[in-house]
């Protein structure tokens, strides 16, 4: 008996579909928003207050997520805007990746066409859990990148340090290498038009040709909200075999998929248990 057995009928019967569909699958569709990064210790800043707590200075300053994460403030406050940015790169580029990440790459490793990911999240975590560079969408950008108006190139040289009593940037803000122009996450902001997205572009024509080759796919969505509901979209218009992974927002419609109330890593934990059970 497993530990989920407290869980209702109709979860367990959820999470046994979901087994079933995983079993049957050529590919792998891995979708995920903010909250697939929660169990690995990642915050998701849901509601202004849950910002504010990860970053009191903001709040000091009547900025909340949309405020800072913008591209009029990144031109007009370019170190509160690189404090921020700075903050959560050291933050992801220390994160190590939950279970969950790798429990997905062992089922896909057994089908005929592999995984692909789409992922609104910046934070880089699916290639720091091993997964195949040309094989990832994210539609929002890569705060491991930096841009400027024409160029974008990797972060790997910028070391930023932040004075989190003011979420300043004490160092000097990054500069493009090729035309000496400061530069910018390579991230889709909120109010953002100069945001370059080359790189997203040429990661959708990768996976239109993987989803080309897929015939018995399965979709597997974790943590997306729908505040921004790019990644529910996205799965919806790839199914019909969606699992949708939510603490709460995880209804969907019959004909499309099922819907698994929880987080992502309890979840596929439990989706996983099933399927070594077959």
């Amino acid at each position: 008996m497993n530990g989920y057995a407290n869980q209702s009928e109709k979860w367990q019967e959820n999470i046994r579909t979901a087994a079933r569909w995983v079993a049957e699958a050529d590919g792998l569709l891995i979708t995920a928003g903010a909250g697939m990064g929660v169990d690995s210790g990642l915050p998701d800043f849901r509601g202004r207050n849950g910002f504010w707590r990860a970053y009191p200075p903001l709040e000091r300053l009547h900025l909340d997520f949309e405020s800072i994460a913008n591209g009029e403030a990144m031109r007009r406050l370019p170190r509160i805007c690189w404090g921020f940015y700075g903050h959560r790169l050291e933050l992801y580029r220390r994160t190590e990746p939950h279970e969950g990440f790798h429990i997905l790459r062992r089922w896909a490793e057994g089908m005929a066409h592999g995984a692909f990911v789409f992922t609104s999240n910046v934070d880089g975590q699916f290639q720091k859990a091993g997964y195949d560079e040309e094989r990832i969408v994210e539609c929002h950008g890569s705060i491991h990148h930096l841009q400027c108006t024409k160029h974008i190139w990797p972060t790997d040289d910028f070391q930023p340090e932040v004075d989190m009593a003011t979420c300043k940037l004490k160092n000097d803000l990054p500069r493009c290498p090729y035309c000496h122009e400061t530069a910018r996450p390579n991230v889709l902001m909120f109010n953002d038009y100069g945001w370059l997205d080359r790189r997203t572009a040429l990661q959708e024509i990768r996976l239109d040709d993987w989803l080309a080759r897929t015939k018995r796919r399965v979709v597997v969505e974790m943590g997306a909200g729908k505040a921004i509901a790019t990644v529910r979209r996205f799965s919806e218009r790839t199914g019909p075999r969606v699992v949708r992974i939510n603490p709460t927002d995880f209804k969907i419609a019959s004909q499309i998929g099922i819907g698994i109330q929880g987080g992502a890593l309890e979840v596929l934990r439990a989706i996983d248990t099933v399927d070594r059970d077959r």
